[in-house]
């Protein structure tokens, strides 16, 4: 049964920031976009816009504000005519927000919609916010949500080389297990002492709830972000993007669905399912691409069922995929060895596969435990119970 208003168990932080009356009076710029709603599925900004909040300036993410921006398309600034609000944009000419663009500001606020993943580049975008509030003294409250696949697991080792900026600014795991209100007080604890940083949290949120237990709608955070089940797999299947396979762009199982022209389906789904990993199984699956990789083509290989998603690894399972496509089409397999070393953050594992004829067995050995100085910062952070 459908849960209603009353029964929701989770309240947003926006939704408990909307009753903050004594900041009413403040100019404040908004790092958000139309995907980040409340429980009723209204735009943010446009709720405390309803509620009389000044937002004065909206600073946008990747993807835009209404999301439509396909990955790694540069946005441009503008101004939004419903809202007569100057949109800026910090995924095009800049990262970071230029100090004229602050000027005339009391506050920042932060909501945006994260994946609990390092290389989703919207926690980076707000590091850059917080960096720039830090030099102006402008305090930045982040307005929380829960993290959709739970914040109790961590997964991968932080990054050995910092390859690039959006896809991990600092040393993080590639599942780092908070939500972006605890990112952010991590951020200004270990980077930026000097900003003022307030996170309004969430009612409710239990650290072990998945997103389908919040009683929350689910809307997707970017345009192939499609379902929970998405976000359940990213960790791991997005790093299929540093090779030559599809990792499913343009269908409509994006990171669910992974092969390649040259693939035969049940070759890939009987080696992978016969690796007994925690929690999924592998089904033999065919799939065109409309757009991306493999456009047009016949693409041959596996959709991942996740079985148990509390005791499913999904870095592990990422690339035991890549090394079994490796393992078994080694003259046709291509590494895009920037993009894959910049998503993994180390050179290491792509190299030991290189050197074996059995990269699985390097899949399956990599070590994966996340550092102990992270797992310290982290547990200094955390603002929600288990």
């Amino acid at each position: 049964m459908k849960k209603t208003e009353n029964e929701r168990p989770v309240r947003l932080g926006v939704e408990r920031f909307s009753e903050r009356r004594d900041l009413k009076r403040l100019r404040l710029g908004m790092l958000t976009n139309a995907l980040a709603t409340t429980s009723e599925l209204a735009p943010s900004v446009d709720s405390l816009l309803a509620f009389g909040f000044q937002i004065a300036t909206v600073f946008v993410p990747e993807h835009g504000f209404y999301g439509e921006a396909v990955a790694g398309e540069k946005v441009v600034s503008g101004y939004d005519e419903k809202r007569k609000i100057p949109i800026f944009s910090l995924y095009g000419e800049t990262l970071k927000p230029k100090l004229e663009w602050l000027e005339g500001l009391d506050a920042l606020l932060v909501d945006l919609p994260d994946v609990g993943c390092r290389f989703y580049t919207y926690a980076w975008t707000m590091s850059y916010l917080i960096e720039a509030a830090s030099e102006t003294s402008l305090p930045v409250f982040v307005l929380d949500r829960p993290n959709p696949i739970n914040g109790v697991q961590v997964e991968g080792k932080c990054q050995e080389e910092i390859f690039g900026s959006l896809v991990g600014r600092f040393p993080t795991p590639i599942r780092h297990g908070m939500t972006l209100g605890e990112l952010a007080i991590w951020l200004q604890r270990n980077y930026f002492p000097n900003a003022k940083v307030e996170v309004v949290t969430c009612e409710g949120w239990k650290r072990g709830m998945w997103w389908d237990e919040t009683g929350l709608p689910w809307v997707s955070p970017s345009p192939a972000m499609a379902t929970l089940d998405t976000a359940t797999v990213y960790c791991g299947t997005c790093l299929v993007e540093g090779t030559n396979l599809s990792e499913g762009r343009g269908t409509s199982h994006p990171f669910e669905w992974i092969g390649a022209p040259f693939a035969d389906e049940d070759e890939v789904a009987k080696l992978l399912n016969s690796l007994g990993l925690k929690g999924v199984k592998f089904r033999p699956v065919r799939f065109v691409p409309a757009t991306s990789k493999h456009a047009g083509e016949i693409c041959k290989g596996v959709q991942v069922h996740v079985t148990d998603r509390n005791s499913f690894s999904p870095v592990r399972t990422g690339l035991c995929i890549i090394a079994a496509f490796k393992q078994l089409y080694r003259q046709n397999f291509v590494w895009r060895e920037t993009t894959f070393d910049r998503l993994l953050g180390t050179k290491s594992v792509r190299e030991a596969m290189n050197e074996t004829d059995e990269p699985i067995a390097v899949a399956l050995e990599v070590y994966l435990k996340p550092d102990d100085q992270f797992i310290k910062q982290r547990s200094e952070v955390l603002l929600y119970q288990s």
